[in-house]
């Protein structure tokens, strides 16, 4: 976008009715941006984006119908050049990650959002990704470990559900072998002590959720 093409229009995506009004209020006391549509789930959000194709998108991570990074992957589908960031109260690096291969050019935490926010819009607004320190960090500190596979993330979610290995097996349909094996390799990853640790450390960075 020409940055001298003003106000920059945003859409705002949320279920939560007073987040979205509340950042309404702060975009729209900037002389320079102006929200023009809202949405309250992902699919609304992409209906949306077709009327309006608004500069920045602010999409947050879980919403009903679609969630933001499925979100972001339909918009980015249909209109690749599309502005799109994730609103999110986690921080975790694997979530950051996996937004940011949707297609997502920013992520900003719900904490920050009124120190942050029109910070964020302009930055993005201009062409360029925004991301903050804390979430840059998080990513720092895992860049270049070795990602969970998809088995893996089963076997974590299951573990973190309370299951046993032999039931975990029964449910995936695998040996009680092949499931300590999993568990062993997940540790190994996630640097975790025991089985309770991997799940602790797999909620923090974003690869489970309970």
């Amino acid at each position: 976008m020409n940055i001298k093409q003003l106000p920059i229009e945003v859409l705002v995506a949320d279920d939560h009715p007073l987040m979205r009004e509340g950042i309404a209020a702060v975009v729209n006391s900037q002389s320079d941006m102006r929200v023009v549509g809202e949405a309250g789930d992902g699919l609304e959000a992409l209906a949306q984006y077709r009327a309006l194709r608004p500069h920045v998108t602010l999409l947050d991570l879980q919403m009903p119908n679609l969630n933001g990074t499925e979100a972001v992957q339909a918009i980015r589908a249909e209109f690749p050049t599309a502005c799109l960031a994730i609103l999110t109260t986690y921080s975790g690096d694997a979530r950051v990650t996996q937004a940011i291969k949707a297609g997502a050019q920013g992520y900003l935490l719900k904490s920050a959002l009124r120190r942050e926010l029109t910070e964020a819009i302009r930055t993005l607004a201009a062409g360029h990704r925004y991301f903050p320190p804390q979430v840059a960090a998080e990513l720092a500190n895992h860049l270049g470990q070795e990602s969970l596979t998809a088995r893996e993330l089963q076997v974590l979610g299951l573990i973190a559900r309370g299951k046993a290995n032999k039931q975990i097996g029964g449910e995936l349909g695998l040996s009680e072998d092949t499931v300590k094996g999993h568990l062993r390799s997940i540790m190994d990853k996630l640097g975790a002590s025991n089985r309770t640790h991997a799940v602790t450390i797999g909620i923090e960075r974003g690869f489970i959720e309970l």
